[in-house]
């Protein structure tokens, strides 16, 4: 599992080179018996070839756009690419209109000279946290393969294409949690970032007021990398936060119930391990929790305002849609204007009450899922299918309501289940959640 910062090393010293780094990821999803052809809806060769040979030809006369030029990702089939449409894993949209311009995060890519390899597959309209997609087929987690465990969605694609080297990172969305769940469940790092900070411009909605883009790597530094590019920000040298006397919040409420052995096994030994690195935990209970489930029982922000987008949609050809998204839209049409604005008030207060609840600490950790990926054959009954979808969303979805930054860190041991370290920061603090996540990354890899 390469890293971009051993990437960046050997390009610069001429170890390899972008079109040699291309072409192992074509190669890799191109492997006969490979999740390729469920990874991604579109490969682009020639123009990941091309754009290859061209970074390498700056590099040699030292004009590189920038130290990441070169760098194979992958991106996520909810960005616009200019001349192409923007399926978001549908057939709803098969007929639509090709985009005009590239989406924000994609021309900020393209200018620092990262090198798209293709478009990835994607839970239908980003609306489930597991993954599966009927109409293109489910990509397999990496863990015990040859049993199908779901990859996490909605950036299903996007896990599963660095997990197989297939890209060094990926773009993807993170609404609820879809970023950080297929991270958890295909053993690499995902980061959502403060929304605020990443245009939204050229991305096709799930939820507004909950949205933001995010990368999928094999590292903290892999992520702050990306994110910088995303955000329009200087490359970070991210420097890990001394780990004694790191302060860190671990909910008893909610976000632990229903865990699994497995997951449970591996969050406690994490913690016990920070603890013996001298990182001060403290067990509490945030009722804001609760706060958020009472606020949400209206139906959220997510069904409410994806229902807006795609009543048309629903009205003219509701049939081809994914049954389970679909399900999940039309409840939507029954918020009210007075439940969105006591909603939006709520979401207020929880927020301000949360600020002052975690000002003592460093971040609040918790399991990113409390489930490991369970099998594509073992959620053919809905109601399986929604209790799994609404446990892997219950613990990140906090996250995305409480508007603030986090980050799901591998913590299984070799031969165990996947399972995710979830750090969660404060608002506009992501340069601090990644000092903080490199730290407990050192940690947790040893």
């Amino acid at each position: 599992m390469q890293t971009i910062a051993q990437a960046q090393r050997a390009l610069s010293s001429g170890q390899t080179t972008a079109r040699q780094l291309v072409e192992t990821a074509l190669e890799r999803i191109a492997a006969p018996g490979g999740e390729g052809s469920r990874v991604f809806v579109r490969v682009y060769e020639e123009a990941a070839r091309a754009s290859a040979e061209a970074m390498d030809g700056l590099r040699r006369v030292g004009r590189e756009p920038s130290p990441l030029a070169g760098i194979p990702i992958s991106i996520k089939d909810l960005f616009d690419v200019r001349g192409e449409r923007t399926a978001a894993g549908s057939r709803v949209l098969k007929e639509a209109a090709p985009a005009t311009r590239h989406a924000a995060v994609v021309s900020r890519c393209l200018a620092a000279g990262l090198v798209p390899v293709g478009r990835t597959n994607m839970t239908e309209f980003a609306f489930s946290g597991i993954g599966i997609n009927p109409h293109f087929g489910t990509p397999k987690a990496p863990w015990r393969r040859e049993a199908g465990h779901v990859p996490g969605g909605s950036s299903s694609g996007a896990a599963v294409s660095v997990a197989d080297g297939m890209a060094l990172a990926g773009l993807g969305t993170d609404t609820g949690g879809s970023c950080r769940i297929p991270a958890a469940f295909c053993g690499v790092v995902g980061y959502k970032p403060t929304a605020r900070r990443v245009p939204l411009e050229g991305v096709l909605p799930l939820s507004p007021s909950l949205d933001s883009v995010g990368p999928l790597a094999n590292s903290v530094a892999c992520c702050a990398a990306i994110d910088a590019v995303l955000a329009g920000e200087a490359l970070p040298e991210v420097k890990r936060l001394e780990l004694r006397g790191m302060r860190l919040a671990v909910p008893g409420n909610m976000v632990m119930e229903g865990m699994e052995p497995a997951v449970a096994e591996a969050f406690n030994r994490a913690l016990n391990r920070l603890s013996n690195f001298g990182v001060r935990i403290t067990h509490l209970n945030f009722p804001q929790f609760e706060r958020i489930a009472e606020a949400n029982k209206t139906g959220g922000f997510s069904a409410a305002e994806a229902h807006v987008w795609h009543r048309a949609y629903l009205a003219d050809q509701p049939e081809v849609y994914d049954q389970r998204v679909r399900a999940r839209l039309e409840r939507g049409a029954g918020m009210s204007a007075g439940d969105m604005i006591a909603l939006i008030a709520a979401r207020r207060d929880i927020c301000a009450d949360m600020d002052r609840a975690t000002a003592p600490f460093d971040a609040v950790a918790m399991p990113t899922a409390p489930i490991a990926p369970p099998t594509i054959d073992s959620l053919a009954n809905d109601a399986d299918f929604t209790r799994a979808n609404m446990l892997a969303l219950r613990n990140t979805s906090l996250g995305n309501f409480l508007d603030r930054c986090a980050i799901s860190l591998p913590m299984q041991r070799a031969g165990e289940p996947p399972a995710g370290f979830m750090l969660m920061g404060e608002t506009m603090g992501d340069q601090r959640l990644f000092a903080i996540a490199a730290a407990v990354e050192s940690v947790l890899k040893e």
